[in-house]
């Protein structure tokens, strides 16, 4: 991870007004005191058993890794694990009692109106997904379940679920189409239907959403809201996931954007904003596979792996971002290393480069640093703002700064991110 200055720095850079950190970072909360950002913090899952077995251990974790921060540092829920019906089976008896001792902890210090507290559940515990209305909960699992939904209704906490379309297209074998994974436009008589309530959905998120409150309506709880801690699209993969593409993650992230933006709901709970957490702010370049160290937004030194396409997204999101990454020489890059560079994009790379040569328009200021600027740029841009080819032996980088003007511009503002 880069340091947490640097963490926040692109926070702010970006617009970004909310994320989820998969624990409870010290330097990361106090790096985030006084930006306004709000703040899910997580209790990891190796920490689950000590905090549901012991109401002075919760304690403890929310005096540290709460009290300390707040308010300065906007924390607005708490995460007791992740997944854990699902990855830690051993867990699941004290997920519960975990969760209700750190709303215990809360209460004490009079935060429990103002910090929510849930676990994130995965969509793979919801049986018979489609059509939505059939849905319902593993039913094993209804033991840790019913309590579970009593303490979020009784506490107007929401359900936390991570939901993958992407998974779920890998594992469909062609049965749900890749359009319909991706949020793209779909003509009606392709749309997915309930059968049982003649509802049409356009998309796989919106189903597996209302599969999630239909699940919940077959256990009676009928007024919890959904929140999607994580959703996203992979930008690489193995040979075996082809569909993990630049384009592809750029299209699901963009779209889904746009589709919790203009709070259009889904069709169980239209009107209503499903809100969202984008998996991941980071690619994770130390997993292992090749897609699970693809799902970030940007790389570690902050260069974006793709501009989300942000057009025609509401009021929000109004700016054409597409074309506002440049790529220009790394600061403090050797002459000599330029000066290869630049005959390589104007030799083999291909580009024209007559408007740098002397007399021309983009001759002056004539140095090796603003003509390398022109030349990566360009050939930037003919290879459709591929991060691959703003590298140049180490000697570009991808910036959000326009070479050829002397003021800044933003290439995306996010909102509901991750």
């Amino acid at each position: 991870m880069p340091h947490p200055t640097q963490v926040v720095a692109l926070l702010k850079a970006q617009e970004i007004r909310h994320i989820r950190l998969y624990n409870a970072d010290p330097g990361l909360l106090i790096a985030l005191a006084n930006t306004g950002i709000k703040v899910i913090i997580s209790i990891p899952n190796d920490q689950l058993l000590g905090i549901g077995q012991s109401n002075s251990t919760a304690a403890n974790w929310v005096k540290r890794n709460v009290i300390a921060h707040y308010p300065a540092t906007m924390i607005t829920a708490v995460s007791v694990g992740s997944e854990v019906l699902t990855s830690l089976s051993n867990a699941a008896p004290v997920l519960v009692s975990a969760i209700k001792n750190v709303h215990a902890a809360l209460l004490s210090a009079n935060l429990d109106k103002l910090i929510k507290v849930s676990t994130p559940l995965s969509t793979s515990l919801i049986l018979d997904p489609f059509p939505p209305s059939q849905a319902f909960f593993n039913r094993s699992l209804n033991a840790v379940i019913v309590p579970l939904l009593s303490f979020l209704q009784s506490t107007n906490s929401y359900l936390m679920v991570n939901v993958y379309p992407y998974i779920d297209y890998m594992q469909s074998n062609g049965v749900i189409p890749l359009d319909y994974a991706l949020f793209k436009p779909i003509p009606p008589n392709k749309e997915a239907v309930d059968a049982n309530t003649l509802v049409r959905y356009s998309n796989a998120f919106d189903a597996m959403v209302d599969a999630t409150y239909f699940a919940m309506a077959f256990l009676n709880f009928t007024n919890i809201p959904v929140l999607v801690t994580e959703s996203g699209w992979p930008s690489k993969g193995e040979t075996n996931e082809p569909d993990a593409t630049l384009d592809n993650a750029n299209t699901y992230n963009s779209n889904l954007i746009r589709h919790v933006l203009n709070k259009t709901g889904t069709p169980k709970r239209p009107g209503i904003a499903v809100s969202t957490y984008i998996y991941e702010l980071y690619n994770e370049d130390t997993k292992a596979g090749l897609s699970e160290k693809n799902w970030g937004l940007f790389n570690a030194n902050g260069e974006p792996v793709y501009v989300l396409r942000l057009t025609n997204s509401g009021s929000v999101l109004a700016n054409d971002t597409t074309n506002q990454t440049y790529c220009t020489a790394r600061e403090g890059a050797d002459t000599k290393m330029l000066q290869a560079a630049l005959d390589w994009a104007c030799g083999p790379g291909k580009i024209d480069c007559s408007p740098i040569k002397q007399g021309e328009t983009c001759y002056e200021p004539d140095n090796v640093v603003a003509h390398a600027n022109y030349a990566f740029d360009t050939y930037y841009h003919q290879t459709g703002n591929n991060p691959d080819a703003c590298n140049f032996n180490g000697v570009a980088s991808i910036t959000t700064t326009d070479p050829s003007k002397k003021h800044k511009k933003p290439f995306l503002i996010i909102h509901c991110i991750v």
